[in-house]
């Protein structure tokens, strides 16, 4: 469960790393407040809220099984363990 949740929070904070690398490249200073005004971390967070939920619709979207697909469980055959598996 922790591994979706960073990566959505990885999906978040990439706006906000490509705006610090723009800082290093024109030789700005990243950690003077006069480089981040309030209406370039507004529209950072927009972006980053619009990737956030892409991603999410895009997961919902082609992750999983067919719609059409039986799940069966793990269970044993012949005693060896068969995986679960979409049919």
């Amino acid at each position: 469960m922790i591994r979706p949740v960073l990566t959505e929070v990885g999906i978040f904070l990439i706006p906000f790393v490509l705006y610090a690398l723009f800082l290093l490249a024109t030789s700005k200073g990243v950690t003077e407040s006069a480089s981040w005004p309030a209406r370039v971390i507004l529209k950072l967070l927009i972006a980053a809220f619009i990737l956030v939920i892409l991603s999410l619709i895009l997961l919902a979207h082609f992750s999983g099984a067919a719609p059409t697909a039986t799940y069966t469980p793990a269970h044993m055959e012949n005693g060896k363990l068969v995986p679960g598996q979409n049919k």
